[in-house]
């Protein structure tokens, strides 16, 4: 049985606790066992950190604790996959940059505030999108500055709301990603400002729900295929 791990905590504003309790249910349903804490401690434990193949972070517009940024970024290049939506991964840590680094991007703005906008699918991108719609969403539209190492899988346009970023050309923001960490997998969605998004865009809880089931597969594929985590390392002590 495969292992899950979720924190939740941070700005109510996010409702960190529904969402968790929304898609702890959904891992369950997927027969996972899920461990959900409120605090930060499990993360200072590399020993318990190996036991789990998926991390879902809650812990929105937070501060994670001295010591814990290491132990997050070898488990995850060891094989625990990532997994996560708006203020519980890409709004989490905004003083972090290695966790910047490692989920692929950080949310900097929401022109507009509400707004009605599309996410874009971008067909035959990757099977975690596949036989889904564009969907309509009525939310906050986020602008994210991103790594241009993740593979976009869908994306919505800039500008809907004016705003000072309007003086630039139209973009296509990213909105769902994935990207590796050392052997880790890593997942991103950046729908769900409150967990009540996801009922009314039932999309976007397919999309986490997949994105979740991929993330969590890397320890396997590693294990299947003999990769080991030594060939992403340098020795530190160089720099």
């Amino acid at each position: 049985m495969k292992k899950a791990l979720m924190i939740t905590g941070g700005w109510d504003g996010h409702e960190p606790k529904l969402q968790s309790a929304r898609f702890a249910a959904v891992l369950r349903n997927e027969g996972f066992e899920v461990d959900v804490f409120d605090n930060y401690d499990i993360l200072l434990d590399m020993d318990k950190l190996r036991q789990y193949d998926l991390f879902v972070p809650f812990c929105t517009c937070d501060k994670l604790p001295e010591g814990t940024t290491g132990n997050i970024s070898n488990a995850i290049g060891e094989g625990m996959g990532i997994a996560g939506c708006h203020g519980g991964m890409c709004d989490a840590f905004r003083d972090n940059t290695e966790w910047q680094f490692i989920t692929g991007g950080q949310w900097v703005s929401h022109p507009g505030g509400y707004v009605d906008y599309v996410v874009d699918i971008i067909p035959g991108a990757n099977p975690i999108t596949e036989g889904i719609p564009s969907f309509k969403v009525t939310s906050e539209q986020y602008y994210v500055h991103v790594d241009p190492a993740i593979e976009v899988l869908a994306t919505t346009r800039f500008p809907v709301a004016p705003y000072y970023h309007i003086s630039n050309k139209p973009v296509d923001m990213p909105v769902v990603w994935t990207k590796y960490w050392g052997l880790g997998r890593v997942f991103y969605l950046s729908v769900g400002h409150v967990d009540s998004v996801f009922d009314e865009a039932p999309e976007a809880e397919e999309l986490m729900r997949r994105g979740m089931l991929w993330a969590a597969g890397g320890k396997e594929y590693a294990k299947e295929n003999g990769l080991t985590v030594d060939r992403f390392l340098t020795d530190r002590k160089n720099f």
